[in-house]
């Protein structure tokens, strides 16, 4: 299977690469060779390759941010996908694309489905529903995998951004009224490999959106609390002694983020067999890899 991955520095594509089977030959595009702010050279660009798949991992990711930068922000997250999708669909060619939890508005407990209304609360999440839509009504054969607080051992996410601060500080604040499954990237990416080698057998046709998350659910508070369970069960030498709760109303952000970021993963499951571990267990697996890489440290 030839496999052109939109995307080459971000987490979900740094882990794409790690975990790529060898039966997948795969060529990943940064934003020199495959800008999502430039929706006609994308459309080149897949009439050029023709590969068997399309992997967009790239997306404007600045969640305050896209507040001012909202042009750019829908650029990227919804012409460039949309565009993608037009030239699949022109060439047969099938799409995976990654969403959002921020697609929805977070109000109540239940985990979102899949067919639940959406009704995003910030611009970043309006240009990934805009993107969704887009990839949707292209006609492209496509997997949306809608997915929830992401991070990796690379790059700069909430778990190297505690470690830091939990090296730097003696007491923290952190929101507590937000709750969701923090999700490992390496396990999108495996999940992502395994859902493709499945879609491509001739005859699949369950093309559309799934929800591709951790099993679990904690706060973001009680997230970095595991954070730093796991960094002083590696040795890791933490100045941090207090982690404070707050409600998200005490920690004001340009944009507004979902209290409820609770995936059902159900679909995935029946119609992939894919199942991720749970939130903690993928955390541990990070958190060793950072030790290996001499994360910082006092």
């Amino acid at each position: 299977m030839n496999c052109l991955v939109i995307g080459k520095s971000g987490q979900v594509a740094r882990a794409l690469m790690l975990t790529k089977p060898t039966d997948v030959s795969a060529v990943f595009f940064g934003h020199a060779e495959a800008d999502l702010a430039q929706p006609t050279s994308l459309t080149t660009l897949v009439r050029e390759h023709r590969p068997d798949l399309i992997i967009n991992a790239g997306a404007y990711t600045a969640v305050d941010k896209a507040e001012s930068e909202e042009n750019l922000a829908y650029l990227i997250n919804a012409e460039g996908p949309g565009a993608l999708g037009s030239a699949c669909a022109e060439l047969g060619i099938p799409l995976i694309h990654y969403s959002t939890d921020y697609v929805f508005p977070g109000t109540g407990i239940a985990p979102w489905r899949e067919n639940d209304p959406i009704s995003p609360l910030s611009v970043y999440g309006m240009s990934k529903a805009e993107g969704e839509l887009r990839i949707r009504s292209s006609g492209a054969n496509h997997l949306i995998f809608r997915t929830s607080w992401v991070y990796f051992h690379e790059g700069k996410n909430f778990v190297k951004t505690m470690l830091q601060l939990g090296v730097s500080r003696d007491k923290l604040k952190v929101v507590s009224d937000q709750i969701g499954a923090p999700t490992s990237a390496i396990e999108i990416a495996k999940a992502t490999w395994s859902a493709t080698h499945r879609a491509l057998v001739p005859g699949f046709d369950e093309w559309g959106t799934y929800h591709l998350a951790a099993q679990g659910e904690t706060s973001w508070h009680q997230f970095a609390l595991a954070i730093f369970e796991e960094a002083k069960a590696l040795g890791y030498s933490l100045s941090v002694r207090s982690v404070e709760p707050i409600p998200t109303e005490a920690y004001p952000t340009p944009a507004r983020r979902p209290l409820n970021s609770r995936l059902d993963t159900t679909k995935l499951e029946r119609v992939f067999g894919v199942r991720l571990p749970h939130w903690r267990e993928s955390l541990r697996e990070c958190m060793v890899k950072l030790s290996e890489s001499q994360a910082p440290r006092e």
